[in-house]
Formats: C-alpha cells, structure tokens, sequence
C-alpha cells in the first residue's frame, strides 16, 4: 500500500505492505513443503535418538547410577523407536514430495537428515555400546561407529551424483542399515561378530548391490513392518513375557533380510550376464 506525503508530496510504502511484498518475492529455495516438514521432522528424530542415547545410557554408565551395568532398556528401545520414527517420515517425505510440491532444497534438506537419522544417530549408538558394554573393546567400537558414519557419509554423496535405473537405490538404502546396525546391537552378540556384521553392513551401504525402492506394496510391507518393530521394542523395553526372544526374533530378521538381498541381486545379476552372453553366441552362428 503507498501512501502520500502531504508535506514532501511523495509516496511511501507502509511496512505491511513490505512485509507482504517481500513474502510474495521469496525465492522458492526459501519455502518450506509439506515434504520439507516431514524431512525436518526425520532430523527432529534422529537428534532426539542421540539425546535418549546419552542421557539414558551414557550417563547412568559413567555416573554409576546403571544398575543392569549395560545397555538400558527403556532409554535403548526409546533411541531405536525414534530411529524408526525418522524411518517413517523418510519414506513420507518421499511420497509426498512426489503427489504435491517440492521446494527446490527439499534433495538437499532430506540428505542432511538422513545424515543426521541414519549416520550420527546409529554411529553414536555404536559408540555408546562398546562403552558400556563389558566384553566390548572401547577402540575398535570406536572405529566401527565412524566406519558406519563415513559409510552413510559416502552414500548420501554418491546418491546425489549417479544415476541408477528407475526404481532401484544403489547399495544398502541408509534407513535399512541404520535399522541393521542397531539390530546387531541389540542382538548381544560376542563383540567380534558384532563389530564384522557392523562392518559388513556398512560395506552394504557403499556397495553396488541394487536394492528396490520402497513403493506401492513395498512400501506398505515396510510401514507394517516399522511398526511390528516398534511393537517389539516396546514389549522388550517393558519386560513382558517373552518380549527377549520376540525382540531378538526380529533383529535376526532384519539382519538377515540384509544379507539375502544381496545375494537375490547378484545371482540376478549373474544370471543376467550369462543370458546376455548366451544371445551374443547365438547372434554370432550362422
């Protein structure tokens, strides 16, 4: 709205008027989507993860206030809860972003809270169990908990910048190897073993190995099973009748089904390349 002077005779713009100018000019890098709100809300969760870590975990340790002298229940299953809430709102965002609008940094805000969900939260999961943990070597736990940071580090930047067939990620998508790595956690397996299948996994992420992309009844099968997970956290953390074996039962799952795709995609890869050198042969008889 201008408005005119009466003594110098010349216009002015009130601040409203500014401020409602300067809305309507804003880069479109600058608003926020309703994805872009999920995506904050998968960082929210990650953070939060590191929070319970620490101060349900970490600290009872080093103040002496941990009387089970291990991994937590409550504050444990609450840090993985919230991993598998951020899990949610990554595969939200992603659906979203594709049935309403995107803003121009919505790639650039859902890399940054993966890597926060997905790489610190994990990494620093790690890092507090071979502190707390009794047959845990401090600095080789050390060592696997950056290995799965740098891991997801890596990913997230090759995602940026190469370009797989539609429909497929390339390497071990870095919700599911989060959610891996805390399962092997969560296993109590003897530290060796665990430190290699945390290895492992994060040679998964970084790897070429194809895994599809959560969508349609893929992605209906991955909501169902976040929550039957979030299910058996719960009954694990409130000590119910068998909730240790159902937990158990479910981390087993999970690192299994990461271990099986790997091997369904490169037995379809092998076969693939025998077909194609099959039609070469035939194609070279007269």
């Amino acid at each position: 709205m201008t408005v005119i002077d009466p003594e110098t005779q010349t216009g002015w713009v009130t601040e409203a008027a500014e401020e409602g100018e300067e809305t309507d000019n804003m880069p479109l890098s600058l608003r926020l989507s309703i994805a872009d709100a999920l995506t904050l809300g998968n960082a929210t969760c990650g953070f939060m993860a590191v929070y319970f870590t620490t101060t349900g975990i970490l600290i009872p340790h080093l103040t002496g206030s941990d009387e089970s002298g291990g991994m937590a229940r409550h504050s444990a299953a609450t840090a993985v809860i919230l991993m598998l809430c951020a899990a949610v709102f990554d595969l939200f965002d992603g659906l979203v972003a594709r049935k309403l609008r995107s803003s121009p940094m919505g790639a650039e805000l859902d890399n940054l809270s993966d890597l926060i969900s997905f790489g610190l939260a994990p990494a620093y999961f790690v890092l507090v169990y071979g502190l707390v943990e009794s047959d845990a070597h401090q600095r080789f736990s050390v060592v696997a908990a950056v290995v799965v940071l740098l891991a997801v580090v890596l990913r997230l930047a090759r995602f940026s910048c190469v370009t797989v067939r539609d429909g497929m990620f390339q390497g071990m998508p870095s919700p599911f190897g989060a959610l891996t790595v805390v399962s092997i956690v969560l296993l109590e397996l003897p530290f060796v073993p665990t430190l290699l299948a945390i290895v492992g996994v994060a040679w998964l992420m970084v790897s070429r190995v194809e895994y599809p992309k959560p969508r349609g009844i893929l992605a209906v099968a991955m909501l169902s099973w976040i929550v039957l997970a979030m299910a058996l956290l719960a009954a694990w953390a409130f000590d119910a009748p068998g909730g240790q074996l159902l937990l158990g039962t479910g981390c087993a799952l999970q690192v299994v089904t990461g271990a099986v795709i790997p091997l369904f995609a490169t037995a379809r890869r092998v076969n693939t390349f025998r077909g194609n050198r099959r039609e070469a042969r035939a194609a070279q008889l007269p």
